[in-house]
């Protein structure tokens, strides 16, 4: 609707995390070296974390990408809220390894099995764990085990958990010291500055097909940063529905007014897009309870979604 207006071929605020409109700021290409250098060199357990929107998972595929370049075999797993069954099923099915038993023990047989011929044939297997704040203790400690399939020398299997803050709290607890210790490198996105923000609308929009005069005038820019906080979902979603609103107005380049308005609809003026600090603080008894956390989980998700925004995971 509004692409042959602004001179656009496709839509630059596309929520989905497509790795072409990665962002590489020194903090994002800093992450993604990081993740590079960890699964080249086997290190075993990297985290990834960062707050709600701010490019995780948009860096997740990028690294897919450069896995799939190298004949990585890799397993991606989105949905973290499972047991602990689950777990083994969900990543025998993602490396398409065949097992008719559901026993625990024959599953780790087949897939130490499977790993000790990719490493033989030279091959890089990795375990990509996506919203693992959602992941419950148990699980964890499964997660931990599977550190043991090694050889004498390196990591069989290389795994990286991407989550919010929250994971970091969680790894804090003294009952996962254990994992803790095991983490070898830590890996963060961060929010946007005001002149990232402006770079990061401009690429964006440079990629989509974009030149001549500009779309989003200077004090736009400001006044989208200012509600967004530099979260680029956030960003994306003010800069959407500005681009709507302003070919309904005709309006080139488009004035801080109609941000202003998108901000207001979507109550941007009321709830700030980051967790308070201390947030993520929870006692660590619950999370000896598998079920209670995938209920309450299930609950928190609903209050996660700004009204109206149709957002999901990032």
């Amino acid at each position: 609707m509004y692409k042959s207006f602004y001179g656009l071929k496709e839509n630059p605020f596309n929520v989905n995390p497509d790795p072409r409109f990665l962002f590489l700021t020194k903090q994002i290409e800093e992450a993604l070296t990081g993740l590079m250098y960890g699964i080249q060199t086997r290190k075993g357990f990297i985290t990834l974390t960062g707050e709600v929107g701010t490019g995780k998972t948009t860096l997740i595929n990028r690294l897919l990408d450069w896995l799939h370049h190298r004949r990585a075999r890799t397993a991606f797993l989105f949905n973290s809220r499972m047991n602990s069954s689950q777990l083994f099923d969900f990543i025998l099915a993602e490396f398409d390894i065949p097992c008719e038993s559901k026993s625990k023990s024959q599953q780790l047989l087949k897939l130490n099995h499977w790993l000790l011929e990719r490493y033989r044939d030279g091959e890089t297997v990795v375990l990509i764990i996506d919203e693992a704040q959602n992941l419950t203790y148990p699980v964890l400690e499964e997660i931990r085990l599977l550190t043991n399939l090694e050889t004498s020398t390196e990591k069989l299997l290389q795994i990286v958990l991407s989550g919010q803050p929250e994971l970091e709290e969680k790894l804090k607890l003294p009952q996962l010291r254990q994992l803790r210790q095991r983490i070898m490198l830590r890996c963060r996105t961060t929010p946007l500055s005001e002149q990232q923000t402006g770079e990061y609308i401009t690429e964006r929009l440079r990629i989509a097909g974009a030149s001549g005069a500009p779309i989003f005038s200077a004090k736009t820019i400001e006044t989208i940063h200012v509600y967004s906080l530099g979260i680029p979902r956030v960003i994306n979603l003010l800069c959407e529905h500005s681009l709507v609103n302003g070919f309904v107005e005709q309006q080139r380049p488009i004035q801080p007014k109609i941000v202003e308005d998108v901000a207001h609809e979507f109550q941007l003026d009321e709830v700030e897009p980051v967790a308070p600090n201390g947030a993520a603080k929870i006692d660590s008894d619950v999370y000896n309870s598998e079920v209670f956390l995938q209920n309450l989980g299930e609950a928190l998700s609903r209050f996660r979604i700004g009204p109206g925004t149709g957002r999901d995971r990032k």
